[in-house]
């Protein structure tokens, strides 16, 4: 049953990533790479990595992947016109996908597995120890300086993005706490005293 399921999670997790690639509809892509991604954390179940598993399933598929569906659904893109205009990058694409392809190549052409490599897949925690209990022992423990240095670098890139994209236009009225805080209540309302049958306009 475990070599159907992996199989079975295999082939789905290929034929997502295809389809993510080739699918002509963005928000067919996007449904694609969500399958690919609960795919890939079956495989992740079968390796005995529960926890990434969920991570995966929680982080991308519940949050990233209905966040890119909703902007990809709700904003008016010419996707043709925008194909176009990456029609004229494809020959440095190629030649960038064929040069990381090379490196593949050599990287998995010197590569030798470890003697401990099948034991440890067979064993990767002791029997006692639980498999989140393990996890963030290594994270918080033995890379925690690592681990506190990715996040500060994620950081600095949301900052990065944010001041990017960030627009002063000057035809927008925008909100001045400070104006608003210390305006005079006397003179931001008017009372007016309508008589009967007397119209505001009057």
């Amino acid at each position: 049953m475990s070599v159907f399921a992996f199989y079975l999670f295999a082939i789905s997790a290929i034929v997502g990533g295809l389809f993510t690639v080739i699918s002509r509809q963005p928000v067919h892509s996007v449904l694609w790479l969500i399958l690919a991604f609960i795919s890939s954390a079956g495989l992740f179940i079968l390796l005995g990595a529960e926890f990434v598993a969920m991570l995966l399933v929680i982080v991308y598929v519940g949050a990233v992947m209905v966040l890119f569906l909703f902007v990809v659904m709700m904003l008016d893109v010419d996707f043709a016109e925008l194909k176009a205009g990456m029609a004229k990058y494809m020959p440095l694409a190629l030649l960038i996908g064929l040069v990381i392809l090379m490196q593949f190549v050599m990287a998995f052409g010197a590569w030798d597995a470890s003697t401990v490599a099948e034991s440890l897949r067979a064993n990767p925690v002791p029997s006692d120890v639980q498999n989140t209990v393990a996890l963030s022992e290594i994270l918080y423990d033995k890379y925690f300086l690592i681990f506190q240095l990715a996040g500060l670098i994620l950081l600095v890139a949301m900052i990065g993005a944010i001041m990017l994209t960030l627009r002063h236009r000057k035809d927008v009225k925008r909100q001045d706490v400070l104006e608003q805080m210390y305006r005079d209540p006397a003179k931001a309302m008017e009372l007016v005293d309508i008589k009967p049958g007397q119209g505001i306009g009057n």
